[in-house]
């Protein structure tokens, strides 16, 4: 089951340690997370327009509002769709949407599998991607197990580990200090993209 972080609507960070250069630097963190339940409390209950939401919110509609639905949209929590509408997704359908990265560096990784040189940085940003996305450990583990034999990077070898489960489970680690995935994807793209070339 995915679970949802109420992460800053400007630097992502997901307590009040903020970026420096931060637009809500100072802003209590009770105050964001209440941005984010003023419009997913609407929004479980029906599908509205924006203008619908804004006017919906028991509390006065400020910038932090407009900032987390922002986030909301970008993390693909809630779709909008060709008529305005938005629409928060059910958590079955926000993990199968999630389940298959589609910016890069994440998308050629997921795509193309992992080969030799490259395999602790990618296996590594798969976990992190899973864990930013909010996936729980488990479908987060089964994720990666999947994409380690269905892109055939398994088969290709050069792991130490005797079965992708114990592959996944050596990195657990990674989710659970909530490493980033772009430095370890970029450069485990660039491997990929080489051995493409």
């Amino acid at each position: 089951m995915p679970r949802f972080s109420y992460p800053c609507p400007g630097c992502r960070t997901t307590n009040s340690l903020h970026d420096p250069d931060c637009r809500f630097e100072g802003t209590p963190w009770p105050t964001i997370e209440k941005a984010y339940i003023d419009c997913l409390a609407v929004l479980t209950a029906e599908e509205l327009t924006e203008a619908e939401l804004r006017s919906s919110v028991d509390s006065e509609w400020s910038d932090r509002h407009t900032a987390a639905l922002a986030t909301l949209k970008s993390l693909n929590r809630i779709e909008q769709a060709d008529d305005g509408t938005l629409r928060l997704l059910t958590a079955a359908e926000y993990a199968e949407q999630v389940s298959e990265p589609s910016i890069e560096p994440m998308a050629t990784i997921y795509e193309h599998g992992s080969v030799p040189g490259c395999h602790d940085n990618a296996v590594f940003a798969m976990i992190a991607w899973y864990e930013m996305v909010d996936l729980s450990w488990p479908e987060t583990k089964d994720n990666v197990v999947t994409w380690l034999r269905e892109s055939g990077a398994w088969d290709r070898g050069g792991f130490e580990e005797s079965s992708p489960e114990e592959l996944v489970e050596s990195k657990r680690h990674v989710y659970e200090s909530g490493y980033g995935w772009k430095q370890a994807g970029q450069e485990a793209k660039a491997v990929i993209d080489r051995h493409l070339g």
